[in-house]
C-alpha cells in the first residue's frame, strides 16, 4: 500500500490547501517521495507535479514516476481534468486511463491539438472527455522520453510487452490513489488502448486475473484499432507476422533494441513537409516534403519493414484527384496532421514490437494470453476500416467477458479516430456514451 499513500499525500496536499497555489505546489514538491518498491527492489519514485494549461478551465498535471534503477526507467503520468481554481481538480465519478500505441506519447496520441495551430486547441479526446466529467489519466511508456542523441541502447534489452504492462499497472494503481486522495473515491478505472497501448493493457489484463479482487484496476476495456492475434484463417497475414518477428528478433538477438529511429525521421517528415512543403524530400526521393508526409498517412502500409501484414493500412485516408493522384487528407486536417508526426518520440524499444508479432503468428507460445478467457469486464471494440479494424475483433473472442461491444467507423484511417475533424461525432461521443452506461 505505500504506492498508494505516497500519492495520495500529493493529492491531498493539493486539494486541502488549493486556494493557495503556492503552497499547495511546494508542498507538493516536499510530499514527492519513494514509494511501493518493484520486484527489483527499487522503489516507484513520484516526481514533482507540473501544471499546465490546456483551454479553458481544463489543465494538465504530469508526474514524473521513477519505476527501475537505470536512468531512463521512468514512465510519465498525465492527468486531463477540469479545475475549480488552481490546482484543484472537480471531482468525478467517471475515469479512464489512455495508452498510446507506437511512435506517439500521451500527448501526441490523445491531445495533439495542444500542440497545433491548425486546429482548435480543445480538437483533442483528453479535452472533449474532461469537459464532459470524465477524470482522464494516461501514460507515456519508458522510451517515450529517451533523448535525441542517445546511441547506446543497451537498457532496453528487457524492454517488452510484460514490461510496459507492468508499467500501465504502476500508473493505474497510482491514479487511483490520487483520485481517492482528492475526494473522488477509490473506484476502478476504464482502460483504453490504442494501437500497441491495446496490446500493452490486453497483456496487462491477462496479469491482472492473476491478481485478488481488491488488487484489479479496470472495470471496463477499450481497445482501439488493434488485433491482439489473428484468426486462423488469417494465413497471410500471420505468415507475414511469422516473418516480421523472425527478422525483428534476430535483430534483438544481434544486440539490436531499438526500432530504426523511426520517430526522428517522422518528426523530420511533418516538419520539413510545415517548413519546406515544396522542396524534393530526402525521405522519398521523386516527391516534395509535403506529398511525402501525405503519402506516409495515406499508405502507411509501404513504409512498414519488413514488410506490410495487413494491406492498406494507413494512418490517414487520402483525398485523390480524378487522375488518382493524392491531392490531400479526406478526414484530418492536413496541417494538424504534420504537426502531430512532429510531436513524435525520437526512440522506441523493438520488444513490444517482437511480442507482438509473435502474437499475430500464432505459432509461437508468449506468456501473454494464457489467462484471457478469466479477463470478464466489459468491452468496447472500436476500429477504423482503414486501420487494422476488423482484425481486431478475433482478439475479443478470447477473452471471458459476456458484455463485448463494437464500434467500426467507416472510411477512417487508423489515427483518423484521434485527428479527424468529424472524430468527436463519430469515435470520442460513441466511446463516452459507452463509458457512462458502463
Amino acid at each position: 500500500m505505500a504506492a498508494w499513500l505516497c500519492v495520495g499525500a500529493l493529492g491531498f496536499a493539493q486539494q486541502v490547501h488549493a486556494e493557495d497555489a503556492t503552497w499547495a505546489r511546494r508542498s507538493a514538491e516536499r510530499l514527492a517521495q519513494p514509494c511501493e518498491e518493484n520486484e527489483a527492489g527499487v522503489a516507484h519514485t513520484l516526481g514533482n507535479a507540473e501544471r499546465r494549461q490546456v483551454v479553458d478551465d481544463i489543465f494538465e498535471y504530469t508526474y514524473r514516476v521513477r519505476v527501475g534503477p537505470g536512468s531512463h526507467d521512468s514512465i510519465i503520468l498525465h492527468r486531463v481534468v477540469r479545475e475549480l481554481w488552481p490546482w484543484s481538480p472537480v471531482r468525478t465519478q467517471k475515469s479512464m486511463f489512455l495508452v498510446h500505441g507506437d511512435v506517439l506519447g500521451f500527448q501526441g496520441a490523445f491531445l495533439s491539438s495542444a500542440a497545433s495551430s491548425a486546429v482548435p486547441r480543445n480538437q483533442s479526446i483528453a479535452v472533449f472527455l474532461a469537459r464532459r466529467g470524465v477524470d482522464v489519466w494516461g501514460i507515456d511508456l519508458r522510451w517515450v522520453h529517451v533523448p535525441s542523441g542517445t546511441t547506446d541502447f543497451s537498457f532496453m534489452k528487457d524492454w517488452n510487452l510484460g514490461l510496459h504492462a507492468r508499467d500501465v499497472g504502476i500508473g493505474l494503481e497510482l491514479a487511483r490513489g490520487l483520485r481517492s486522495f482528492t475526494g473522488n473515491g477509490n473506484g476502478q478505472m476504464v482502460l483504453l488502448g490504442w494501437s500497441r497501448g491495446a496490446a500493452v493493457s490486453y497483456a496487462y489484463l491477462n496479469a491482472e486475473t492473476q491478481a485478488p479482487q481488491n488488487k484489479r484496476h479496470v472495470s471496463g476495456f477499450i481497445p482501439v484499432d488493434m488485433a491482439y492475434s489473428f484468426a486462423p484463417g488469417a494465413t497471410p497475414e500471420r505468415e507475414a507476422a511469422c516473418l516480421s518477428h523472425a527478422v525483428l528478433a534476430q535483430l534483438q538477438s544481434d544486440g539490436k533494441y531499438e526500432g530504426g529511429e523511426i520517430g526522428m525521421r517522422l518528426q523530420a517528415l511533418g516538419a520539413s513537409a510545415v517548413t519546406h512543403p515544396t522542396e524534393s524530400s530526402v525521405l522519398l526521393p521523386g516527391s516534395t516534403n509535403q506529398q511525402a508526409a501525405l503519402f506516409f498517412g495515406s499508405a502507411t502500409y509501404a513504409f512498414q519493414v519488413p514488410l506490410p501484414i495487413i494491406q492498406g493500412y494507413h494512418w490517414a485516408a487520402g483525398e485523390f484527384n480524378e487522375a488518382g493522384a493524392l491531392t490531400g487528407l479526406a478526414w484530418t486536417d492536413e496541417r494538424f496532421f504534420f504537426d502531430t508526426l512532429v510531436q513524435a518520440a525520437p526512440y522506441q524499444s523493438i520488444g513490444e514490437q517482437v511480442d507482438t508479432f509473435a502474437m499475430w503468428c500464432g505459432a509461437l507460445d508468449v506468456p501473454y494470453d494464457d489467462h484471457l478467457a478469466r479477463v470478464k469486464v466489459p468491452v468496447l471494440y472500436v476500429g477504423a476500416s482503414g486501420g487494422v479494424g476488423g482484425y481486431g475483433l478475433h482478439g475479443l473472442s478470447r477473452l471471458g467477458s459476456t458484455d463485448v461491444s463494437t464500434h467500426m467507423v467507416p472510411g477512417y484511417g487508423h489515427a483518423d479516430l484521434f485527428l479527424a475533424t468529424g472524430a468527436k461525432d463519430a469515435v470520442w461521443t460513441p466511446i463516452l456514451d459507452w463509458v457512462q452506461r458502463h
